[in-house]
């Protein structure tokens, strides 16, 4: 179920509720990607994909600030408690920096997802199959059915 307020829509499907900023784009892999100025793009997890990495508790960025990125490299990682995972560019340019709040506490991943847990920058463009926040809800419908039906 989704219901838009003013600047997020209201998600929530089975257990799982979450509000999605309706200005930024979101990626197939979790990520969303919002602007920042023209050129420049934040990025970080959707509360969906940080909740199934669980509490973060450790990461690193393999990419020096600068360095020519593309869509689908491999830039980083990141561990939660209950996964480790490798974090992916969701753009193309340069890679920006990674938010240099993670250093004191990579928990505000999971605290602020969509503002202050940010995981980092590019100077560049989106890539082509970043979706639209309703089409990501259409995304999150799927995915937590297929989740749920695998529980069964």
């Amino acid at each position: 179920m989704a219901a838009e307020q003013s600047d997020a829509l209201a998600y929530q499907r089975a257990r799982f509720a979450t509000r999605l900023p309706l200005g930024y784009l979101y990626s197939p892999g979790h990520y969303w990607i919002g602007r920042q100025e023209e050129h420049l793009w934040r990025v970080g997890f959707t509360k969906f994909g940080s909740r199934m990495l669980g509490e973060m508790v450790d990461y690193g960025f393999d990419t020096e600030v600068g360095s020519p990125i593309r869509t689908g490299q491999v830039i980083g990682w990141i561990e939660g408690f209950k996964a480790l995972s490798e974090v992916f560019c969701v753009g193309g340019g340069q890679f920006g920096g990674a938010n240099p709040a993670l250093e004191d506490d990579p928990t505000v991943i999971n605290r602020d997802p969509y503002d202050a847990g940010w995981l980092y920058l590019i100077r560049g463009e989106p890539d082509s199959t970043c979706i639209d926040v309703h089409a990501y809800a259409e995304l999150l419908n799927r995915t937590i059915d297929k989740l749920l039906e695998r529980s069964c």
